[in-house]
């Protein structure tokens, strides 16, 4: 069985405080519970303060480009659809470069799991509005407030049926962890939108602010209420729900796919010929 100690990566160089301190070890010991060890899976990356979260865990990694982190980890889990595929991206990286390669994910149902840390600022350089910023809030390069209207992530999901549907906030760390194991159990596309303070350069959304409106979803809460799901996902302001908003069953992407179906692309003699023919040519 895997521990802790296995998945000891780099020392991080967040900020003190940082919200993605308490996101990088409720995933770790999500991880440990689930019994997976280091090797069984990969986690895919942009740019952005979340996209050094696979830097300091030890796991297989590909750190790509700002918003490119989803199509990376879609021709990863098609070249090897038993190999489990993480995603790990901020709200800048995903919502806004990323957004087009968001929707398409959701409307496929690869099953690739998506862990967003919403920290609703761009940390990474410097604290410009992001696509979930409030309306009104006021940053070096919005002296006069965000004009835009706020981005939704999870009304979004719902309305294009995404199979599974949270989030989850950083100062509940194991209501967290519950959410990343619910995920990574599930079939299909996942998405965790997670609210994660930013301490340097959002002095709005604090921890602080999170604890007086967060509230975890009742047992009594139907996920499957499609309906109730999205009226749900409009809830945001003195009251702000966490927990599974919206899941549903539906076929899996690669699954559906009769030349991958039975055996993943990588242990085809066919395909490795191919790659082999083709490193070839380069050395």
């Amino acid at each position: 069985m895997p521990t802790l100690e296995d998945y000891k990566g780099r020392k991080p160089a967040w900020c003190p405080g940082c919200g993605n301190f308490s996101i990088l070890k409720a995933f770790n010991e999500a991880m440990v519970e689930l019994g997976l060890s280091p090797h069984e899976f990969v986690i895919v990356s942009g740019i952005g303060q979340a996209g050094k979260f696979p830097h300091y865990t030890r796991c297989n990694t590909f750190n790509g480009l700002h918003g490119r982190t989803l199509p990376v980890a879609t021709g990863i889990k098609l070249a090897n659809h038993k190999l489990k595929v993480f995603a790990v991206a901020g709200d800048g990286d995903c919502y806004g470069e990323g957004g087009n390669h968001l929707i398409h994910a959701i409307r496929r149902n690869i099953d690739v799991k998506l862990f967003i840390h919403n920290n609703q600022i761009y940390g990474l350089t410097k604290g410009q509005a992001s696509p979930t910023s409030m309306k009104g809030m006021i940053t070096k390069t919005q002296p006069f407030g965000v004009f835009s209207e706020q981005f939704n992530p999870l009304a979004m999901a719902v309305a294009l049926n995404c199979s599974f549907v949270a989030r989850g906030f950083a100062g509940d760390m194991e209501h967290l962890k519950a959410l990343i194991k619910e995920a990574v159990t599930h079939r299909g596309f996942s998405l965790i939108d997670i609210l994660q303070p930013c301490v340097s350069f959002n002095k709005i959304n604090t921890f602080e602010w999170y604890r007086q409106r967060v509230y975890r979803l009742s047992e009594n809460y139907d996920p499957f209420d499609r309906a109730k799901a999205f009226e749900k996902s409009l809830e945001w302001g003195d009251s702000i729900p966490i927990g599974v908003v919206y899941k549903t069953s539906r076929p899996v992407f690669e699954e559906q796919i009769p030349v991958i179906k039975e055996k993943p692309l990588v242990e085809q003699k066919l395909a490795f010929e191919k790659i082999k023919s083709l490193i070839g040519k380069f050395y």
